[in-house]
């Protein structure tokens, strides 16, 4: 039971982060609730069909299917999470701007709502992918009941979605003038640490061999596997002993982000319609 609650609530604890971030990014949008939670259903029916073939998931590619599967769903939510800050850089004036220009907004905005409702979806579909393997490993290992792994399961999950609710009113603190620039910083810091995940899975499934030397190991401070240690690894990508590999695609996807959103901002965005 001890052992089922722990891991449900890992890693509903960080997929609960990130479903946090994105619900405060989208506190002003019309019908935020229903794309992130169209996102969310979908991350969790997903995850239960990669449960059904656990077995089968974690024994393709040489028995690295698991991590192979983890870097792919990375990238899809690097590539989103990038998507959304470009998109505000360009579009985020005329959101936060007068209520005439509430129809172009809103239109605009549901191309970044599908953004980060996909980042949602892929959140809840590798945490949840996870969580079923971690609990096959537990009962094929340790054995124990059905009963005792549902029940430690529930109280992973209940005090997960608990870590998601602080993080979204300790956001929804802060006032409105600095949440988005607050909001845009946590997204470029959540991509840059997933694409430095991606990296580790990449390498520990040998597809990524080049610069694979560990540059610092920081265990003895702040130890990955710590609360303090999985909060930083799932906000801003940390690891107790990053490759130079993770190191250069993390800067590499501040800057590309940075630059980007640079770009975008400097062209003028199409006027809004008035609104009758």
């Amino acid at each position: 039971m001890l052992a089922a609650l722990i891991i449900v609530f890992r890693e509903v604890f960080e997929a609960g982060l990130i479903v946090g971030i994105v619900l405060a990014v989208t506190s002003s949008v019309p019908n935020r609730n229903r794309w992130i939670g169209g996102g969310v259903l979908a991350g969790v029916l997903a995850a239960c069909l990669v449960a059904a073939f656990a077995g089968a998931l974690s024994q393709l590619f040489a028995g690295m299917g698991q991590e192979l599967f983890n870097a792919s769903i990375l990238c899809i939510a690097v590539v989103m999470l990038t998507w959304h800050n470009v998109w505000m850089a360009h579009h985020g004036r005329e959101m936060a701007g007068e209520l005439r220009a509430v129809g172009q907004a809103v239109a605009d905005g549901t191309k970044s709502l599908l953004a980060l409702a996909v980042v949602v979806g892929v959140a809840v579909l590798r945490e949840g992918s996870e969580v079923a393997l971690f609990l096959y490993g537990v009962a094929a290992s340790e054995g124990g009941s059905a009963l005792s792994l549902a029940l430690g399961g529930l109280l992973g999950l209940a005090l997960g979605v608990g870590v998601c609710l602080l993080t979204y009113f300790g956001l929804m603190r802060i006032p409105p003038k600095a949440l988005f620039a607050t909001t845009t910083a946590l997204i470029t810091l959540l991509a840059a640490g997933m694409a430095a995940q991606a990296v580790a899975f990449l390498e520990r499934a040998n597809w990524l061999n080049s610069l694979d030397t560990v540059v610092w190991d920081s265990a003895w401070l702040l130890p990955e596997t710590s609360i303090a240690g999985r909060t930083m690894h799932t906000l801003i990508g940390y690891t107790d002993q990053p490759t130079e590999m993770q190191l250069l695609v993390y800067v590499a996807v501040l800057i590309a982000t940075f630059m980007l959103m640079r770009f975008a901002g400097s062209q003028p965005a199409k006027p809004a319609p008035a609104v009758g």
